[in-house]
């Protein structure tokens, strides 16, 4: 993935995607360790579930279309729905009040 005129060194892209990794590994056992605790069952999660089903849902649809080859507008409009939804659902979750609960 790295390439060779990017202007990163090796060192540095080696360092970074270490690092990512770990990062990875860390939110596995964050994962893990609130459902654990019985924290996705508060239902102050519902939305965050819910956008990641139409996260899920849009890129089913999209590789099913790329898949085909075959496009229609209905479809095109679906897949613009679907995005708006998410984005619009990704903006709302992204306030800092978001899992307090208030307005």
């Amino acid at each position: 993935m790295r390439l060779i005129k990017s202007g990163v060194s090796r060192g540095s892209f080696n360092r970074t995607l270490a690092q990512a990794r770990r990062n990875i590994i860390k939110s596995i056992y964050t994962v893990i360790l609130l459902g654990y605790l019985g924290i996705f069952e508060d239902p102050r999660l519902n939305p965050y579930i819910e956008i990641s089903n139409k996260i899920k849902a849009y890129s089913e649809k999209y590789r099913e279309l790329w898949e085909s080859g075959k496009i229609s507008r209905e479809q095109v409009r679906i897949i613009r729905t679907l995005q708006e939804e998410i984005e619009k659902g990704l903006l709302a979750l992204s306030r800092p009040r978001a899992m307090s609960g208030n307005p």
